[in-house]
Order: structure tokens, then sequence, then C-alpha cells
């Protein structure tokens, strides 16, 4: 029943599921690689020279990497859309190549239109993106009006060739893909299981280690929880289907997250911080010995490898993995607690509730479960799980309002690339008349997925490094094929498939790979040199330099002005779904909780990626960049307690153990209070409300009579407790006054 005893073909998939969730970057690669030696495989035996092969496979890769829409019907409209643009695109570009002034002026039009075009969705974006590369193809391979017949023979090959591969070679499916999505939750879940372990084992000197170990597992199981949420609406055959999937994959990960709690708890002298699971580097708390007798300890890892093996466990589940479930379901009645320290039976506890959360993933996802092998406490676990199902309703969301002018992104976006780009131009064409377009590319790239002056300058340096190191290596490449040219190519399709599939993890190693790329591109069209190597660093260096000035001095949006919005909107995605949650535990009406929950997740994404430059290794502001982890941290754990509440808030309509209290709302009003007035203070420094403290929300209810209202359980009131002082603790490094109760 081990995971260990898994088959190695089946262990080798879960590790690719774990690395790659949904396979996104692997489908990415092989699908780029593919169109580009198909359209190589039809062009090449048809006598193209090698300038057309090269026209030919930038033409596929443009055209695969540009799609970005989810739907295959969307995607085969946006295809056939991009071809006549990729036509037009490189027809300018030929008539256009002896006209210095007019192609230059054509160039900035082209570009403001392309970053423009993003605000019309997907498609904008990708037949900008399409036109965009295509010129810069035209310009690449030296197009001339009279090659333009056989240039768009090419361009129709490679798009054709592009369509194949993505429809019939390497096809993805929505449905397909959730699949693929689902199963890396289900392996990021078990290793952060394992990683739970090594905790438990961990001694002094390797609890730091395993902290860390505990903390990066629980990050990668949160990015793919929302990778799953991003696309349950493609992925699930109706609304219901999407929602109880999203309800259930949010249990697993709260569940996961708390036993992980529970058993850092368990092993240090106090209870521990949430904040500790959350900020990076921070030390574990001092450990010792598992309190309470050593069989405890046994049994605690037992139970923690049947839970690992439960969560990998899929399709049919036999005795044996009844068997365990059963045990495990079990420590949810206090009978069935072992006998030990008060700290350890809440990991058991914690093990209960997780093994509960994993048998509703598997019935979410692999439909109804056999049922005969059930102990009572499984049964009474199921009929809530039912239950619950059974409650869950789709409701619309509104719309956000849309920013106009120059204050749309794209808007701002489209001046600011292209006032770079004008300036790119004019010095790519001091230093090169010939390969000016390079600083040009640098220029548009940095702006891309970029928001912040912050932003750009951090993507230019990555694009400056990774091309430098790439340089290096096409120069010892170029020196090692020669003039083979099979093996040039095979070599640029390996270098391609390196650069999509590290695109999203590191782009200095994209960086790195392009450039590598290129110098074989030029030893192919017999243009290589040591000169036109070290002219690539320069160019690149120059439109780096234009992206980040156009950046500064153009409508521009600093990072502390992008990160201020961003912290406002999850401070008041956090009120929403803290107020609903505790309006709903205090009796009050149904609330959409788990799209409250998501759209928190989604705001806390972003500021987490607007913070990069502030957290930056380079960044000479190092008490700004510890700030900026710390209420990012802060921020995470708060995120955590409210997720958590809201789930608790969903299971009251049918779980026995959670009643309604009125008191609720009164007790953590407060919280509430103190979040938007955090949030008014980010906004407006003149405000001076200070953030408000006092007893505890547990002592706030504890002269209240409380049979009258049913058992409200400590869980939620472990929750509110810890969401008061993590706001709280929000308030100091974010000025914000904080006003101490009179004795």
């Amino acid at each position: 029943m081990k995971a260990a005893g898994r088959r190695p073909g089946t262990r080798l998939r879960d590790h690719l599921a774990a690395s790659d969730p949904g396979l996104l970057r692997l489908t990415a690669g092989l699908r780029t690689v593919g169109a580009i030696a198909l359209t190589l495989a039809v062009l090449a035996p048809a006598g193209a020279d090698v300038n057309h092969l090269v026209a030919g496979a930038m033409t596929s890769m443009a055209a695969t990497f540009a799609i970005r829409e989810r739907r295959r019907g969307a995607q085969a409209v946006t295809l056939a859309l991009g071809l006549p643009v990729a036509l037009a695109s490189v027809s300018l570009g030929a008539l256009l190549s002896e006209r210095v002034v007019l192609g230059d002026v054509f160039s900035i039009a082209l570009i403001f239109s392309a970053v423009y075009g993003r605000r019309f969705g997907d498609r904008g974006t990708t037949l900008g993106l399409i036109g965009f590369q295509l010129y810069f193809v035209s310009l690449f391979v030296g197009a001339t009006p009279g090659q333009l017949p056989a240039l768009w023979v090419v361009l129709s090959v490679g798009f054709a060739c592009s369509a194949l591969v993505r429809f019939a070679v390497v096809p993805v499916t929505p449905a397909g893909l959730m699949a693929r999505l689902r199963q890396a939750f289900r392996v990021r879940l078990a290793r952060l299981v394992s990683a739970h372990i090594a905790l438990l084992d961990a001694g002094p000197d390797e609890a730091d280690k395993a902290l860390e170990d505990v903390r990066e597992r629980t990050a990668r199981l949160h990015e793919t929880a929302l990778m799953i949420q991003s696309r349950l609406e493609e992925g699930t055959p109706d609304e219901s289907a999407a929602r109880l999937v999203q309800r259930r994959v949010a249990d697993a990960e709260i569940a996961a997250e708390r036993l992980g709690l529970l058993l850092l708890s368990a092993r240090s002298a106090q209870r521990a911080d949430t904040l500790t699971l959350h900020l990076p580097g921070a030390p574990a708390p001092e450990v010792g010995r598992l309190p309470g007798p050593e069989e405890a300890a046994v049994l605690l890892r037992r139970d923690l490898r049947a839970l690992r093996a439960l969560v990998l466990r899929t399709g049919t589940a036999g005795a044996g993995v009844a068997q365990m479930r059963n045990r495990l379901l079990g420590y949810r009645d206090e009978e069935n607690l072992p006998a030990a320290s008060a700290p350890v039976r809440d990991v058991f506890r914690g093990i209960g509730e997780a093994a509960r959360a994993v048998m509703g993933l598997r019935i979410a996802l692999d439909g109804p479960q056999d049922e005969s092998d059930d102990s009572p406490a499984t049964a009474r676990s199921r009929e809530e799980l039912d239950a619950e199902d059974a409650a869950i309703d789709a409701e619309e969301t509104e719309d956000a309002e849309e920013t106009k002018g120059l204050q749309r992104p794209t808007t701002r976006a489209a001046v600011q690339v292209s006032v770079g780009s004008t300036l790119a131009i004019v010095g790519g064409e001091l230093l090169s008349t010939d390969r000016w377009y390079w600083a040009v590319l640098t220029c548009w790239i940095v702006f891309i997925n970029t928001a912040s002056t912050g932003e750009i300058l951090v993507k230019g340096y990555r694009r400056l490094l990774g091309t430098v190191f790439g340089v290096v290596a096409g120069i010892l490449l170029a020196g090692l094929v020669g003039g083979h040219t099979l093996l040039a190519f095979a070599l640029v399709l390996v270098l391609i498939f390196a650069m999509f599939y590290t695109a999203p993890l590191s782009y200095t190693l994209m960086s790195f790979f392009v450039t590598a790329m290129l110098g074989l591109l030029y030893t192919l069209l017999h243009t290589y040199s040591w000169e036109v190597l070290v002219l690539r660093v320069e160019e690149t260096a120059l439109g780096a330099v234009c992206g980040v000035a156009a950046a500064a001095l153009v409508l521009p949006v600093r990072t502390d002005r992008r990160t201020n919005d961003l912290l406002v909107t999850v401070l008041e995605r956090l009120s929403d779904v803290t107020d609903a949650a505790v309006a709903q535990l205090s009796g009050g009406p149904a609330d959409e909780l788990l799209d409250k929950a998501r759209e928190l997740d989604q705001a806390l994404g972003d500021l987490r990626s607007a913070t990069k430059p502030l957290t930056h290794p380079v960044t000479p502001l190092r008490a700004r960049r510890t700030t900026a982890r710390y209420v990012v941290a802060l921020l995470e754990t708060c995120a955590y307690h409210a997720r958590s509440l809201a789930a608790t808030a969903e299971l009251l309509p049918t779980h026995p153990s959670i009643a309604a209290d009125p008191r609720l709302r009164g007790a953590a009003g407060r919280t509430v209070r103190n979040i938007r007035t955090i949030a008014a203070r980010v906004a407006d420094d003149e405000v001076t409300d200070p953030v408000d403290t006092g007893p505890s929300i547990a002592s706030l209810l504890a002269d209240d009579d409380a049979s009258r209202y049913g058992r409200i359980t400590g869980r939620v009131l472990r929750h509110l407790e810890r969401l008061d002082e993590a706001v709280v603790g929000l308030a100091r490094p974010l000025d914000v006054p904080v006003k101490t109760p009179e004795p």
C-alpha cells in the first residue's frame, strides 16, 4: 500500500505532473518544436533555400506560441485570422525595407496597434503579436518585394503545420487539461504530506530545512489550486460540477495546510504561528521530542503515510485502502483518538479532517465510490459530503468596472512602448543599420506581462543577463556545427523546446536559449560572426534602457503605486470574504463564499507578482525588501484563515457539529473594521483612523450563554483569533496607527 511500491512508469508520470502541472510547459515545447519540424519537413524536400526554411520555422513558431484562447474552436478562428495578418505584415516589411523613414514610422504604428490590441482580449493580443513578430521575420531574413510570392507560400505552410500539430498531433482539450491538473494537485498534495512526515522526523538541526520544504510545497499546492480554479469553466461539463471541484480542491488545500500547522505546533513548545508557514526564510520554532508516549509518534508516522497513500490512490479502492480510510476518518470522533498529549491528539484530528477532504476530492474527481466497506465514521463523513454537494448552487458574478482613456493599462502600455521603440529605432540604427530591430524587439518584450517600472527594470536586467550568457553559448555552438545544416536545425529545435519549457520558470534562461538559437540561425544564414553576437548584446542593452526610460518618463506607473493599488484590492477582497463568512456563521443568508475566496486568491497572486521587483535579490533597498516579504506573508496568513472561515461557513447547513451563533458578528466586527481601516489608509495617506485592539474574540464570547445558540467549534474561534492578530500585525509595517485599549 505504500507509494514507494508503485510502478516506475507511474512514479515518472507523477514526477512530471508535480513539476509541470497540467503538462503546460511540456505541451508548449512539443507543439512548437513539432510545428517547426513539420514545416521544415514540408519545405526542405520542395527545394526551399535556407532563408525560406528559417522564415517558415519562425512563422510556425509564432503561430503556435501566440495563441492564447483555451477553447479549440476559438483557437481555430484566431489561426485563420492570423494568416492574412501575417501575410500583410510580411508584405509591408518587404515593401518598406528600402524606405527607411517610412518603414520606421510603420514599425511604430504596428507596435502601438499590437499592444493596444490587448484590450480586445486574447484574440486581439494574438493577432497583434503575430503581426509584430512576422514583420520582424521579414527584416530578419532580408525579404524583398520580388521574394513575396514564395514567402506567402512559406507562411501558409507554417500556419498549416502549426494548425495540424495543435489540433491533431499534440491536441489539448479543456477536459483533458483539467484531468492533468487534478492529477498534479493530487501529486503535490501527496508531496506535501511527505514533507509533513519529514517535519515529524526532523531533528533540531534539520527543522529549518524541513519547515522550508513544507512551506515550498504548500505554496506549490496553492499554485495548482489556482490553476484549476482558472480553468474550471472550460474544463468541467457544467457549473455545478465546476463548483463541486472548486469546493473539494479548496477543502483539501485548507486541510493540508492546517495539518502542517498542527504538526509544527505539536513539535514546538507553544502553538506555532501561521505566519511561519508563509514567510520565506522564517526560522522554525524550537522543536524537541514529540510529547507523549513513543507509541503515539509511531502511530502518527504510520497514519501520515497512510494519508499519502490515500491521496495517490485512484480508481476502485480495495479492502486495504478502505481499511486505512476508515481508520483515519475515525479520528474525527473523539472516542477513537489514541492516548497522547493534547497537541498530538490535535494532529490526529487534523489527519481525520484531511482524510475527509481527500475522500471528498476522490468523489468529486472520480465519481461515486464503493460504500460496502464503510465504517460508521466513514458513512457519517460521506453523508456530510453528500449533503454539502446537494447544497451547492451557482450564481452569476458582476463584471468589474473598466478604466478609460490613458488610464486604461493597454492604452498606457501602447503609448509607452511606442515611445520606447522610437528611441530604440534611433539608437539601434546608430549602432547598426541592418540589426536595429534587435533593440526594438527587446523594448517590446520587456513590456509584455509587466505593469510597473520596477517590473520592466527587472525584466530588462534578466533579458540582458540571459543574452550575455547566450552569446557565449552561441559562439560555442556555432563553432561545433560549422556548415552542418541538418545538425544546426536539430540544435535549433532543442533550444526552442528548452526556451518554451523554461519560459514560465526563468526569464533569464529563456533569453539564454533565444540568443543561443539566434547564433545558430545566423550560422545557417552565413551571417554569423563575433561582431554580430557582440552587436546583439549592445542592441539588447539599448532596448532594455529605452524600455525602462519610457516606462519611467511616459505615463509612469511606479512600483509603489501599483503595489498599493493591488494591496487595497487584496484588503477589500479579504474584508468581503471575512464579513460574508462571519455573517453566515452568525445565522445570516448564504453567500457565494467560494467565489469571494477565489477572487481573494487571485488578487493576492497579482500582488505577489507585483512585489517581485521589491523582493528581487539585487534590489539595494534591503529594508523595503524585508517589509514587502513580511506584508505578503501576513496577507497569505490572513487569506488562509479567511478561506478556512469560508469553508467552515459553507458547512453550516449540513454539518451537525457547527451551529450558527449571532454573537460572532459582533465579536468579529472589529477585525472587519480594521481591515477596511488599513485599506483606506493605504489608498489615502490623509486617513488617520487607527486600528483597534482589545480583548480576544474568545473572551468576548466567554461570558454569554452559549447554550442558546448551540456549539461554536474551537476551530472557528482559532481562525478568528489568528486573523485578528494578523490584521493588527499588518497595520504596523504599513504605518497605520494602532489604538490600544485603556486600562
